[in-house]
């Protein structure tokens, strides 16, 4: 079965790889499902990507959870929150505006 105790403790003591990774991601990611959407590729190829990237955006919006579940509250906790937030609606933000934009190009 699945400890969320355990999850937690693993995210809080492997904070810096994890974050090491998780930013980069959420921005290399987030800045594709932009440039996918802005080249006027599919419909299906930009929610994809922009389902890869808020996958990246919900996991770091959990490892910052449980920094506020220790009572740990910092100005990097809500930088990385206000990252994570950012990146989210950016990208579903895009896949509105792509699906917009693709509707007008029809009529």
């Amino acid at each position: 079965m699945l400890d969320f105790n355990i999850l937690a403790e693993f995210s809080r003591t492997h904070c810096i790889g994890i974050c090491a990774f998780l930013v980069p991601a959420n921005l290399l990611t987030t800045l594709v499902t932009v440039v996918l959407a802005f080249q006027q590729r599919g419909r299906q190829q930009v929610q994809q990507a922009a389902a890869i990237a808020s996958m990246f955006a919900v996991v770091m919006i959990l490892h910052v959870y449980t920094w506020f579940q220790v009572g740990i509250v910092m100005a990097a906790t809500y930088i990385l929150l206000s990252l994570a937030v950012s990146c989210l609606i950016a990208n579903w933000g895009t896949v509105l505006l792509h699906r917009r934009l693709a509707v007008q190009s029809q009529v």
